[in-house]
């Protein structure tokens, strides 16, 4: 019964501090962001701090701005990893190996279980990989395999039974064989340690060292000793909370503390002794309840590989955080410790707890709503309201101003029973009387709104309005009017802050932080305190004076400052905390910080609160590292230059990108950079947090990539410098320029070449052209010698034609002569007296010699006609080409008939037939067809 009863009350405590107590920052990596699949069963980190996860799809590498998978060698799960040296170990489904990094930045794998000398039992997986000096121990749940790094030769231990884990404490290898106890391996081979009860069946998660012995971890039973062969229990309480609770990893840190990763609860955090600090689960930060491998990382940040993702705790960070996930509280905009309890002020109210305490905060009815700032006074409490002013007593609220909503109540300086408050519409003075707290009087001819006044003096009263400036009130001697006021010239400022510090009046704006000076009425700007304003990274100049430590508090963009007085001299020392407005999420212009205990302050947030620990703020000196570079064409694969040599690109190589990191893995601590192509670009880009830079269409010529990073406003403690060189092309080499001259010279010759066949031939067509002219003139000349001896010719013809006319009539009248005188003699008596007569006159009218000598005549009188005649009509006989002959002559064929020694009418007959061998139409004349050939 009193177990039950321990257990529900540690349990009770543990559902307690998962609601309310601060927690270390935790950032959370889902399965989509680092590209791989959900489940992470080993974590590790190198010399350069990158951290290495044996992921279900392969190896994932985090630089701390960017996560890369490298594929499992045989597309299994990669279920253990170990880097050792420059060599990252891992082991998976039927397979142990190591990667090594390339002049390229990239891993490459190298597989040990191909050795001849390996063989894998079926379905083995390597869970375990460990270091002991140059053996490497690959631990599956059968085997143990041992790699020697100097001959690259390998053992083997193994077991009739199921190894669960194997572990190393201080120079001893122990494991665990279930049913069977823990062993250790000596000289090469196992031995038995230890097989109580407590280790035989219950599965050892791990193995710590402890005083003069071990503290064996088990999953479901809690701690135990062995100690000089002797087993106890380590913690009976925390053995009790822990049987509700099964653990599948745990570590143990630097510091001596242990962390517990359970199956459904997410993380114990354990100190030294075995108490419980905290515990940690999806309820309250985590992305997943079930953890399956634990990493302390070199600045002690805790890895925690999940179920479903990848989350780093920043144990050691100087900040805790206390998240109102559920908005319970608001925007904090004020806060004070009075009486034992923790007081918020918030935009919901004013809510309470008692300090140091896991409980709940708790509102007090009566001031919902916006509560402005939260002042201690001669031990009361004052909560400046916007409906007024009330005194705070532990959970009650008392209202002693309710006109108008008061910014903030102060002490009016030499007077004790006197306040002043400034409110939404001037200055009121509050009075005590009678141990209680009244509203006296509104200081007359003042009405502006006062959140920021200081006193400089009794009666004068500085006020400082954002939009309207600072004013400067003489007040009367009984505070009830304004004696006169001044307006300074000063520039106004969005989010300005007023305050007094070491009795000196401070103002600060975007323009940065002045100091008033008495003897001179002005205010002069102070060097020192401005040294942290900078209007690229101006949010609020609100000053906070924290007088318990006698710091002046000021917040940037990028980060938080405070000053405080050196120990050895008058003069401000400035710090400056890394911490980014967008990670801290203040209320700009409404920051309130508060001193909490020792070094420790509490930082309102728009999302609860931050705890922050001065004395964690360490400098880290980060190393800015190049990762990567690589360089493409379009539309083809990336190809990865060395990072450690100056390569020299060819010209189409002209494309550029440049990876870049530093292992910064704190959440509130983001990082950014800034980079530059010396001898493109002289000019630093802009800080961006883009852990990458690319340049396309580089010309050619040699670069010097730089890169430089801050986390805040720290700078790294190095630069990266990148030199390369890109080829001239090859049209600007010098065996381009030889070419060109070649070419050049060959081209004049080819143009003088041209030129000169160019001249020639327009000399050509210039001589061609006179002797066409030339000719066209002798043509001319021709032609007109042509015509003169045509016209000779013509007359010629005429001449011809008229003697051949001539000679043809006196044919017809001869041969009409001799008819006449054969016809005259035929009609004589006597014929047979007159037929030697008759027979030489038809000798004559036969005779073909008239014929010929006709067809000479009339051959050179129409050339070429009886040819062409002939050619067309074949089918014509000699006496056919004579008819058409005479026809020719354009005679008639009464004239026709004595020449062919014929009637006319059978000149007709003739002409009949010679038509039918023409072939010519009816309507068509003879005479006609035969003139115009």
């Amino acid at each position: 019964m009193k177990s039950f009863s321990l257990t529900v009350c540690l349990v009770l405590f543990a559902s307690i501090s998962i609601i309310s107590q601060e927690l270390p920052p935790i950032q959370t990596f889902t399965p989509q962001e680092y590209g791989a699949e959900d489940q992470n069963w080993s974590l590790s980190q190198d010399g350069d701090d990158l951290i290495y996860i044996a992921n279900n799809k392969g190896l994932l590498e985090y630089n701390g701005a960017r996560w890369r998978l490298y594929n499992s060698p045989n597309e299994s799960i990669l279920r253990s990893v170990k880097v050792i040296n420059k060599r990252i170990y891992t082991g998976c489904y039927m397979d142990f190996g190591f990667w090594e990094r390339d002049n390229s930045g990239r891993l490459n794998y190298t597989s040990l279980s191909d050795n001849p000398k390996v063989e894998l039992k079926e379905d083995e997986e390597f869970w375990n990989i460990i270091e002991y000096d140059n053996w490497i121990l690959f631990q599956s749940l059968d085997r143990i395999y041992v790699y020697n790094t100097l001959d690259q030769n390998i053992n083997v231990i193994v077991s009739n039974t199921k190894i669960t884990k194997a572990y190393k404490v201080n120079e001893t290898i122990y494991f665990q064989k279930l049913n069977e106890g823990i062993y250790k391996i000596q000289n090469g081979s196992e031995v038995l340690v230890t097989k109580a009860n407590e280790f035989v069946e219950k599965i050892v998660t791990n193995i710590f060292p402890h005083e003069n012995g071990i503290l064996l971890h088990t999953k479901e039973n809690g701690f135990f000793t062995y100690i000089d062969n002797k087993i106890k229990v380590w913690n009976e309480e925390l053995n009790t909370l822990l049987k509700s609770n099964s653990i599948y990893a745990s570590i143990q840190l630097k510091d001596k503390s242990f962390i517990l990763g359970t199956v459904s609860n997410g993380i114990i955090h354990l100190d030294a002794s075995g108490n419980v600090n905290f515990i940690m689960n999806q309820s309250n930060g985590m992305s997943n309840n079930t953890v399956l491998s634990i990493l302390e990382d070199r600045l002690g940040n805790i890895w925690l590989g999940l179920d479903n993702g990848v989350n780093v705790l920043n144990l050691n960070s100087p900040f805790k955080v206390y998240n109102d996930s559920l908005g319970d509280l608001g925007t904090i905009y004020t806060s004070a410790i009075f009486n034992g309890f923790l007081y918020l002020g918030t935009n919901q109210g004013l809510f309470y707890k008692p300090i140091n305490s896991n409980t709940n905060f708790t509102l007090i009815p009566e001031t919902n709503g916006q509560v402005w700032n939260l002042d201690i006074i001669d031990n009361t409490l004052f909560c400046s309201h916007d409906k007024g002013t009330y005194t705070i007593e532990e959970d009650s609220a008392t209202k002693i101003f309710g006109d108008e909503g008061t910014w903030i109540v102060k002490r009016i300086k030499g007077v004790n029973d006197l306040l002043i408050q400034g409110n939404y519409d001037g200055l009121y003075i509050l009075e005590k009387t009678n141990d209680t707290w009244r509203l006296r009087n509104k200081i007359e001819g003042f009405d502006i709104s006062a959140r920021y006044f200081e006193f400089f003096g009794t009666n004068t009263i500085f006020v400082s309005h954002e939009y309207k400036g600072v004013y400067k009130l003489k007040l009367s001697n009984n505070f009830q009017k304004l004696d006169g006021y001044t307006k300074d010239s000063i520039s106004t400022g969005i989010k300005s802050g007023l305050i007094t510090y070491q009795d000196k009046l401070h103002y600060a704006f975007d323009d940065g932080v002045f100091v008033y000076d008495n003897e001179n009425n002005t205010f002069f700007k102070d060097s020192l305190l401005s040294s942290f304003y900078n209007q690229d990274t101006y949010v609020s100049g609100k000053l906070i004076h924290d007088k318990a430590t006698d710091r002046l508090w000021c917040f940037s963009e990028n980060s938080i400052g405070y000053f405080e007085p050196a120990k050895l001299s008058s003069s401000l020392k400035a710090y400056n905390l890394a911490f980014p407005n967008e990670v801290r999420r203040t209320k700009a212009g409404y920051e309130n910080i508060l001193h909490y205990q020792q070094n420790q302050y509490i930082l309102g947030t728009t999302k609860g609160y931050i705890i922050i620990d001065l004395d964690k703020t360490t400098n880290i000196d980060y190393q800015l590292k190049l990762n990567e570079v690589s360089n493409y064409k379009l539309n083809e694969p990336s190809g990865f230059l060395s990072i450690n040599e100056s390569p020299i690109l060819k010209t189409k190589n002209n494309n550029l990108k440049f990876e870049y990191s530093i292992a910064n893995f704190n959440k509130f601590s983001p990082t950014k950079y800034s980079h530059r192509l010396v001898g493109f670009n002289n000019e630093w880009s802009e800080w961006s947090k883009e852990p990458q830079s690319m340049y396309e269409n580089l010309p050619h010529g040699t670069f010097t990539f730089e890169v430089k990073s801050k986390i805040g406003d720290a700078l790294s403690i190095n630069t990266v410098n990148y030199e390369f060189t890109i080829e001239k092309p090859w049209y600007l080499k010098p065996l381009a320029f030889i070419l060109y001259l070649l070419g050049l010279v060959i081209l004049i010759i080819v143009i003088h070449y041209f030129y000169k066949g160019y001249y020639k031939k327009q000399r050509k067509v210039l001589l061609d052209k006179k002797e066409r002219e030339i000719e066209f003139k002798e043509l001319d000349n021709q032609k007109q010698l042509i015509q003169f001896k045509n016209k000779n010719l013509k007359q010629d013809i005429e001449n011809k034609n008229r003697e051949l006319g001539i000679s043809t009539m006196n044919l017809i009248k001869k041969n009409e002569l001799l008819n006449s005188i054969k016809k005259e003699i035929s009609s004589a008596t006597q014929i047979s007296q007159l037929k030697n007569v008759i027979k030489l006159i038809n000798k004559n009218l036969n005779a073909t010699d008239d014929w010929k000598l006709f067809e000479e005549a009339f051959n050179n009188a129409d050339k070429d006609f009886l040819k062409e005649i002939k050619g067309k009509h074949p089918s014509l006989t000699s006496n056919d080409l004579r008819l058409c002959a005479y026809l020719r002559l354009n005679l008639s064929s009464k004239e026709i008939a004595p020449l062919l020694n014929i009637s006319p009418r059978s000149v007709e007959v003739k002409r009949y037939r010679l038509r039918k061998k023409m072939d010519l139409p009816h309507e068509e004349s003879l005479t006609n067809y035969i003139l115009s050939i």
